[in-house]
């Protein structure tokens, strides 16, 4: 008996952004494993190679029910975003949901220190990437009766609700799609199309070493004393999302590994160093989790 996320997905077609790697090729399976019988995916990324592998995985796992198309994407390079749909083949367009994941960082240089073609490259990708997919998806959405239907899923950050040191790009693009995101939300509220945020704390993904360029003893110093989410946890929260009866929006979530409140880590024996800190020293909220990170 289809349980009641393949009922809700049955049929539709999903459009993933950076699908070649963590969050989002996880998304792509975890859609595939909930509507296998009938689903079709469009996974999109710079990395065709990989895509063509999870295409070749997708259909061992789950069969001829679930119909992936992949198309290479750069989604910084607007003139990429224009021409996509009509590059899809004609049975694909009538995207349902798109899972704007799609993001990177790189480096931890603080202002005014931080390299012009990191921050050049991250907002083009992180932001007006992003609003330019919704641009390009979005008139799919509301070309359907009642005032249109349809998901838009952001891949959020809680850097984009609370700021850390050596992050203040990221943290800025991440803040700006989520009032992008607000804004979008009270634009489309006399329609069925729902928007929907998803916030991860940490995650074990190529992000992280990205970040240090590929220095894998200070990626791995992040995650030292905690157990991060998996791009698997932040997948099923997505199509948790996705799968719900129409009149219910799964609006905004904020998703962390056990421990972690704040954008940095807080371990246990970071707590008890925290109320030390705020003892000897008066530190408060926070500024002494700043301090900690």
């Amino acid at each position: 008996m289809p349980t009641n996320a393949e009922k809700n997905l049955t049929g539709k077609t999903i459009l993933i952004t950076g699908a070649s790697s963590g969050i989002g090729r996880s998304t792509a399976f975890e859609f595939a494993r909930s509507s296998p019988s009938d689903l079709k995916l469009i996974l999109t990324a710079r990395r065709l190679d990989r895509l063509e592998q999870i295409k070749d995985e997708i259909r061992k796992e789950v069969g001829d029910g679930v119909r992936v198309h992949i198309q290479k994407l750069d989604v910084s390079k607007p003139d990429e975003i224009e021409g996509l749909v009509d590059k899809l083949p004609e049975d694909f367009r009538g995207v349902d949901v798109l899972v704007n994941n799609a993001g990177f960082m790189t480096g931890v240089e603080r202002a005014p220190d931080i390299p012009q073609n990191v921050i050049d490259d991250v907002l083009a990708t992180n932001v007006t990437g992003v609003i330019h997919m919704t641009q390009a998806i979005l008139p799919i959405f509301k070309a359907r009766p009642d005032g249109g239907k349809g998901d838009i899923i952001m891949l959020g950050s809680i850097a984009g609700r609370e700021a850390y040191v050596g992050g203040a790009i990221y943290c800025a693009s991440k803040a700006a799609i989520r009032s992008f995101t607000d804004a979008l939300r009270r634009e489309l509220i006399n329609t069925r199309i729902r928007v929907i945020t998803v916030d991860p704390g940490q995650v074990l993904t190529e992000f992280t070493l990205l970040r240090y360029r590929g220095d894998k003893e200070k990626a791995d110093a992040v995650y030292a004393g905690c157990d991060p989410l998996t791009p698997d946890d932040v997948a099923e929260v997505i199509v948790f999302a996705a799968s719900r009866r129409e009149n219910v929006v799964v609006a905004d979530t904020l998703l962390f590994p056990t421990y972690q409140v704040r954008p940095m880590c807080q371990t246990k024996h970071r707590n008890g160093l925290l109320k030390l800190l705020i003892k000897r020293h008066g530190f408060q909220g926070s500024i002494g989790l700043q301090r900690l990170g």
